[in-house]
């Protein structure tokens, strides 16, 4: 245990019981905890295997190679469409996270070794994204922007398309693309 973490559990107002437990079966796995995001994380010689954390309406391992581990149980869900590589079990009470320990770890040793081994999840190519209508005509009509815009990384370039294709009225994707021309010229990404 990592008493730089114990804060997360303590301050839980909900999930407290169930959070405590996750913690208990993936310490079990030999992993170190650390805390990043304001998350326990857990690595494994120093690279992310699994982190726990809390929402509204659920408490949930994530995976962060879960698309490459064989979920045979079929627990492993994708939080939304958008998300490639990293992958939940999710719970809403203590009994569920009881009855699927042996499973968690199995996963758990699962991710271990897809990492020893070195895998990679394959990312889709930001071109693939679907490029907002309203943004495109502000690249074509912005040469500076455009360059920006191509020069970021293209994990900036997918969480820019994300955001901006996300408003679902044009006037709300105009206003995000506005909003945001100063930090893709200064060539910063949307969380920079």
């Amino acid at each position: 245990m990592n008493p730089k973490v114990d804060f997360f559990f303590s301050k839980a107002e909900k999930w407290q019981k169930e959070l405590e437990k996750l913690r208990m079966i993936v310490l079990d796995c030999d992993l170190t905890e650390e805390l990043k995001w304001g998350v326990p994380c857990y690595t494994f010689e120093k690279n992310n295997i699994v982190l726990i954390h809390a929402f509204k309406e659920y408490c949930a391992l994530l995976f962060f190679k879960g698309a490459l581990l064989k979920d045979s149980k079929h627990i492993l869900i994708q939080q939304t469409e958008n998300v490639q590589a990293a992958r939940q079990i999710r719970f809403t009470n203590v009994a569920e996270i009881v009855k699927k320990e042996k499973a968690l770890k199995a996963y758990i040793y699962e991710a271990i070794e897809v990492e020893e081994a070195g895998l990679k999840v394959s990312f889709k190519e930001t071109k693939e994204f679907s490029m907002p209508e309203e943004f495109q005509k502000k690249l074509d009509k912005t040469p500076a922007l455009k360059k920006a815009f191509y020069a970021l990384t293209p994990g900036r370039q997918r969480g820019y398309l994300l955001y901006f294709s996300q408003a679902k009225q044009s006037k709300t994707r105009e206003s995000r693309i506005e909003k945001y021309i100063p930090q893709i010229l200064k060539g910063e990404g949307l969380n920079d």
